[in-house]
């Protein structure tokens, strides 16, 4: 898989646990692989496998970013038979990283397959199961199913305002599947966001 061009004019660090598989998402977000703080880098992208949990190397690098306001990214591995998912992981991510923001949750398949997104801002959802992915809104059931987060969600935006990934503020856990693409715009779309080097 190509990397995304988001990452292209950008020093990204990305950090995590082999069985997070950090070598795969650093080809995809044009990032690099790393076990030290990058403290020159734009952006630290953190990957996580819910099933692994976070080891104690990952929560340290995490900290040694606090000083200098690092911009902050969590990706979620969310595959096929996993028996913890994307919830458990901000869970955790909760407690020993900073408070993460949810602006996207996974949506399943009948048979529990995460298989698309629903955005906590305009509650647009995305159906990675069809190519290419479907875009459409949510059904009333489903607005109501996740009000409670979509409330938490705006409030936390509202605090920090516009720009706060960029300034190292608010810090984004994304759900990511690299099977079916799910996320992978949604990450692209944060690093974006993020001052170019020129």
């Amino acid at each position: 898989m190509s990397s995304t061009s988001a990452g292209a004019d950008k020093s990204i660090a990305i950090h995590g646990h082999i069985s997070a598989t950090p070598e795969l998402f650093a080809g995809i977000f044009g990032a690099r692989v790393s076990d030290s703080s990058e403290l020159e880098a734009d952006c630290a992208i953190f990957a996580i496998n819910p099933s692994a949990g976070i080891d104690a190397a990952t929560i340290e690098l995490w900290k040694s970013y606090d000083e200098v306001q690092m911009p902050r990214l969590v990706v979620v591995t969310v595959l096929d038979g996993m028996e913890l998912d994307f919830d458990d992981a901000v869970m955790v991510g909760n407690r020993v990283f900073d408070k993460l923001v949810t602006p996207y949750l996974v949506l399943h398949g009948e048979n529990g397959t995460p298989i698309g997104t629903i955005s906590l801002r305009d509650l647009s959802t995305v159906d990675y199961s069809t190519t290419p992915p479907t875009i459409g809104q949510s059904d009333h059931e489903l607005a109501e199913l996740v009000d409670e987060f979509r409330i938490e969600f705006l409030e936390e935006t509202e605090e920090f305002g516009d720009g706060a990934f960029a300034a190292g503020l608010l810090f984004p856990a994304i759900p990511v599947n690299p099977a079916n693409t799910l996320g992978i715009e949604i990450v692209t779309q944060y690093l974006s966001e993020l001052p170019s080097r020129d």
